[in-house]
Formats: structure tokens, sequence, C-alpha cells
């Protein structure tokens, strides 16, 4: 298909800068923003004159119209509100993108869908026009990016200095030995954790830890987990979810003071999916002689039980989010085999996860990426959750809710931390720390949109 095409569509059809810089605030317009996901949140993909996106779209890769069956389609464009009720207005970077977003929305019976002819790449060029982008969007990388780094080149946003790449996991080095990303060191989160109640390890064992893999303060750290790609035969069933492996080991070096965290996005299996190479080369990484400050030089990043109970006591200016599934929250189940105690934290707000306490389906994409930010933003200030209250994220022991903390930090939310010892601390002493279980009054199931 020739990008000449798109100048074909019909004059009604198509949409210039004018009329879509005075139509941004248009309640009946929806904006779809159809490249990749990092351009979408700020990465310069295209040699653009700026990254990000026209303030109010919502991401529909056109990827996706390739790898996910069309009743899920259906489902993801009505979660955007991309509907028949509703003027849609499509842009990207390449034409024939565009075209096949236009092609197959009137296929499912979208009537008026309308395309910005210029694209990113004329809206970016003129200042006068406002883009939006995902504050710290250069601590989410893309696969591309880690490539060119990899290779010895300067990408967008690289390193300042050193940088170490990390493969994540609980306990199953052999995962990393099978393969892993060219260049990786292993990363169990045993060294960070202790395994008696998941909380982090002392600041005496976080410094023994970070030093013996190499990583001080001014170290960039690059992780990656491994989700599914590969044997859908588990081989080591419930410790397989890797990336919410290398959030939890993302925040806790935060915490420890690390200053430049990344993550891969959909790491290991995104990496695979684009084609790129993978190693088994076991790799040690060289002791770092010192960290290069007192741990912890970001005690804010975690609280602990009593100060969960000092944002419980401020439900207007505070919020304890609970990152758990709908059964969890309601005291179906407890989530884990570790804890007997079901119910929820009383006072609590439902932020949601996933199926279970090893994926998180609400925060990603169909391919395993984060979910477009403004929609996890949206879904929270439903539920109450806004940046100007301080919040802490719960699970049951602090993974899925590092991974919320996560996502917070990089829309660069102010006073955000997970609290460490979650459910399965306060679930042990109930005559000290109340309970609740069954639906409450205030919220519903639907919230899981």
């Amino acid at each position: 298909m020739s990008g000449s095409r798109l100048v074909d569509v019909d004059a009604e059809w198509r949409v210039s800068t004018d009329e879509l810089r005075l139509r941004l605030d248009d309640p009946g317009l929806t904006i779809v923003d159809v490249r990749p996901l990092a351009a979408y949140n700020g990465w310069n993909l295209s040699g653009a004159a700026r990254g990000g996106h026209i303030p109010g779209a919502v991401a529909f890769p056109s990827t996706w119209l390739d790898r996910v069956d069309p009743a899920e389609v259906q489902r993801l464009l009505r979660v955007k509100d991309v509907t028949d009720a509703r003027e849609i207005v499509l842009y990207g970077d390449l034409p024939d993108e565009v075209w096949a977003m236009r092609t197959q929305l009137v296929e499912l019976g979208q009537e008026r869908v309308r395309v910005y002819g210029p694209g990113w790449a004329e809206w970016a060029a003129d200042e006068t026009l406002p883009v939006e982008r995902l504050p710290h969007h250069d601590k989410l990388v893309h696969t591309a990016w880690l490539r060119e780094l990899l290779a010895g080149n300067t990408p967008e946003a690289a390193p300042d200095g050193a940088f170490l790449l990390f493969h994540v996991n609980f306990g199953v080095p052999e995962e990393y030995e099978e393969s892993h990303l060219p260049g990786a060191f292993y990363l169990d989160t045993n060294q960070l954790e202790n395994p008696v109640d998941w909380n982090r390890r002392t600041p005496e064992e976080l410094e023994a830890a970070v030093r013996s893999l190499g990583i001080t303060r001014d170290t960039t750290v690059i992780l990656y987990g491994r989700d599914t790609e590969g044997d859908p035969n588990e081989k080591w069933p419930g410790r397989r979810a890797g990336q919410i492996a290398a959030t939890r080991a993302a925040m806790i070096l935060r915490y420890c003071g690390v200053d430049d965290v990344r993550l891969l996005d959909g790491g290991y299996d995104a990496w695979v999916q684009d084609g790129n190479p993978l190693e088994n080369v076991i790799r040690t990484p060289p002791e770092a002689p010192v960290f290069g400050a007192a741990i912890p030089l970001r005690p804010e990043v975690i609280v602990d039980l009593a100060e969960a109970k000092q944002i419980l006591a401020d439900p207007d200016g505070a919020a304890l989010v609970s990152v758990r599934t709908w059964n969890e929250h309601v005291g179906n189940v407890s989530g884990y085999n570790y804890i007997v105690p079901a119910g929820r934290i009383a006072g609590d707000v439902w932020g949601n996860c996933g199926s279970d306490a090893y994926h998180m389906q609400h925060y990603r994409t169909v391919d395993n990426t984060m979910r477009a930010y403004p929609e996890i933003a949206d879904n929270w200030a439903e539920a109450g959750i806004t940046p100007d209250k301080w919040v802490a994220f719960y699970c049951g022991t602090g993974w899925r809710a590092s991974e919320t903390w996560f996502y917070a930090y990089l829309m660069d939310w102010q006073n955000v931390a997970v609290y460490d010892g979650g459910w399965f601390e306060w679930s042990a002493n109930p005559g000290e720390n109340p309970i609740e279980v069954g639906e409450p009054d205030d919220v519903g199931e639907e919230v899981a949109a």
C-alpha cells in the first residue's frame, strides 16, 4: 500500500492542524495515536522535533491489529472511547499505518473516522502546539533503545556513565542460565528481601547486596524480567512473574539511593518478540568498593505499619491502595499459599491488579508493556487516588505494589511509597489491625474496566 493513498481520502475525512488545535477539548472527539507506545510516552522514535503525543490522545498502536483477535480489538476500542457515538481522528508517523487503522475501524462499523494528515512530525515541529508526555519516560526504556546501547552507541537519553543490565527473578538462577539478554547479570530478589517476611533487608544487608552486584549510587541500572516467552508448561511455577520482580528491585534500589534506575518495557518477552539475540554466558559483576551514600538515601519510598495507619487516618489527604485482585479484596481468597487470613485493610482503596498475585493485566497492554499512563491515572482518579495525596500501595508482600509505585514514579508523583509489610504483616495481628471482608459499600467491581 502506498503512503500516497492517504491523500486520496475525501476532504471531509481529513483534519487540518488548525481544526485539530481548536478541538482538543471537544467532548465528542477521540484522538487516536497509532504509533508505538514508546513514542506516545515521549521517546523520539522518528526524528521529530519533539517526543510525546497530542494532548488528550489515546494510544492504540497499529501493530495491535495483527496481534489480537477482532473481539479483543472491539473491547480495547470501547475502553479507549473509540465508539460509533464519537468522531475519531487518527494520527501517526507513517501514512500506511494510519490508513490501515482507518480501514479497520470502518470495517468494524465506525462511521466517522477522520485522519490528521500532516501527522506527528508537523504537530511536533510547531512549538506553539501543546504536547504531553510521560514525565520520566526515559526510565521506561524500549527494546530498540537497549539494542543501540548494547551495541556501543549513544541513543537518546543515554546513561551519563557506567550502566549494568540485570535479569531479575525470585530464586531461579536456572532461568538466567538458560538464556538472557546479551551482557546481562543476574539479580535474585532474595538479595534485596528477607525471605522471612519478604520485606526489604536491613540497611547493612542492602549495602552488602548492592556492592556485590557492582552497583553504586551513580550506576545506571537497567532491569528486566521474564514473564511468558517460552514453554507454556512452566518450568518454575509461580516464579515467572519477572517484570513484577524487576519493579520490586527497582523500588528497593531507589530506596537505597540509586539515582538512575530503568525498566525495559515488556522485558525479556518484548526483546525476544522483536527478534533480538539472547545468550547463555554466565556473568558475575565486579564488586563495588563503596556504594556512595548512606542507605536508605530515600527512606520515604517505603512505609511501615505505623505510617500505613497514619495514611488511613487521613482519607482526604492520603490513600492506602490495595493492588490486589477483587477476590482478595473482598476476602474470598488470601491470594497466597503462605498467608491464611483473607480480607483487606479496613479503610483502604482498591487499585486492582490482574488475575492473581503473579499477574498485572490491569496495568499492562495486550503485549505486556505498561498500559498508557493516562488510562492508569484516570482509573486511579476515579477511585480517589490522586497525585496531591500521600499514596502508599500495598499487596501481599510488596511486589505488585512495587509495579504500581514505579508507574506513579514515572508520572512524577511526588509523595508515593510502598507499604512493605502489606497484607502479610497487617493480617497477622487482627486484634491491632482492623480488617474488612465483603464488598465495600462505595465501590464495585466495575472499577476494573
